[in-house]
């Protein structure tokens, strides 16, 4: 910044700061990523690893195995596993191992460190992805099955802070994978684009409430695209947990967002899921907000075909958002409760909750205001976990007020 002179106006000083810093994401991320670019750009054949890739792969895991990691990769990813399964590749996508642990052998901090390339995945690869999963998701097991689908009604929940003393805001998404086609580390560029306008043509005939417009990121003014990220409707470009499992390849191609004419209905096409379908408002009237996402899912379902695997329940990139693939959250002040950090993690695990930052995964809490949502999607149903979710919240705020009282 100094190089550019005390002549210069301040403001030119700031924008040029801001470039240079954008250049430096970018370049970052892009050098994240190499690892996963470099199996994707080079298919093996039919059935088979190639030398380099295999190179590539036990390089990887033998830094990963010295690392100091505690991310659940690691855990279970043991050398007798990653013997027997670093040959094998999928049958329809010739997905291999490399693209599934990339992310968790270029980033040693991840928690978990696992993506599924392509549907086949979780049962070619079963043996490291089963006790992944079984941690994350609080026990279940590689013998257990997902529960049918059912939705309920979110009326049944009261509204959690009529007042609005502690809950600023309350979102519920879920994923979808279109069937036929494999996730981000394998999607063609064409592939992006025809998911693309499929989803485009679903959305965009939606009536009623959920009437809305599409707004592909491809051309997207960026005043547009800074103010809907900052208004927290848009996703950013994907983090260098994304972007080493191969989740940005092509950026903007095929990407964009789906927002409803009152705002508190979106769909986002690409980021890390084929399909994101939120629903949002200020407050805490979960259930409200719950039987908006349904509606919405609902619709889109007569429309698309989702890939649902009658073991593990809707498929997802990230094991962790299996099942349900249901996230309910909610941006919630208590002061209290955060000046104690081991009772906010005995109350959370209590409540099966995840305490994040203001904007999610690997983010800080901004004013005090932390993302809480629940844990587990899997072994229930999408009622049961939006009860679960009640439940807890219930929970906090009722802790919270014995806390400020004692």
């Amino acid at each position: 910044l100094s190089n550019l002179g005390s002549a210069w106006p301040v403001s030119f000083q700031i924008q040029h700061l801001k470039m240079l810093l954008h250049l430096k994401l970018r370049l970052e991320l892009q050098l994240l990523g190499r690892c996963a670019q470099l199996v994707i750009n080079r298919h093996a054949s039919k059935g088979n690893v190639d030398k380099e890739v295999m190179e590539q792969m036990e390089k990887g895991y033998k830094k990963l195995a010295e690392s100091k990691s505690k991310s659940l990769l690691k855990k279970h990813l043991t050398k007798e596993i990653f013997e027997k399964l670093k040959t094998k590749t999928t049958p329809s996508f010739n997905s291999t191992l490399l693209h599934c642990i990339s992310s968790g052998m270029c980033n040693h901090d991840s928690g978990v460190g696992l993506y599924a390339p392509d549907p086949e995945a979780y049962k070619v690869f079963a043996d490291l992805f089963d006790p992944v999963i079984e941690e994350y998701h609080k026990c279940f097991k590689k013998t257990d099955k997902q529960p049918a689908t059912a939705f309920g009604k979110g009326a049944d929940f009261e509204n959690l802070d009529p007042d609005g003393h502690f809950i600023v805001s309350t979102r519920v998404r879920c994923g979808r994978a279109v069937k036929g086609y494999p996730f981000n580390p394998c999607l063609t560029e064409a592939d992006y684009m025809e998911l693309e306008s499929k989803i485009c043509g679903a959305v965009t005939s939606l009536t009623g409430e959920y009437k809305g417009k599409y707004m592909p990121l491809t051309g997207m003014d960026k005043c547009i695209q800074e103010q809907l990220i900052e208004d927290h409707y848009l996703f950013k470009e994907g983090d260098r947990f994304l972007a080493s499992a191969g989740a940005s390849r092509y950026w903007p191609t095929g990407r964009g967002i789906f927002l409803n004419s009152a705002k508190n209905f979106l769909v986002w096409c690409n980021e890390e899921d084929h399909i994101r379908i939120i629903s949002m408002e200020k407050g805490g009237d979960l259930g409200k907000v719950y039987d908006r996402m349904v509606g919405g899912v609902e619709a889109l379902g007569k429309q698309l075909q989702f890939n649902r695997d009658e073991r593990l329940g809707f498929l997802t990139f990230c094991p962790t958002n299996l099942g349900t693939s249901i996230r309910a959250s909610v941006h919630i002040k208590l002061p209290n409760l955060m000046c104690d950090p081991d009772e906010m993690k005995k109350l959370a695990d209590k409540y099966r909750l995840q305490i994040r930052g203001t904007s999610g995964e690997h983010s800080e809490a901004k004013g005090g205001v932390h993302d809480i949502s629940n844990q587990r999607r899997m072994g229930l149903t999408e009622y049961e976990i939006i009860k679960e979710m009640h439940d807890g919240i219930k929970g906090l705020i009722e802790a919270e007020c014995k806390a400020k009282s004692a």
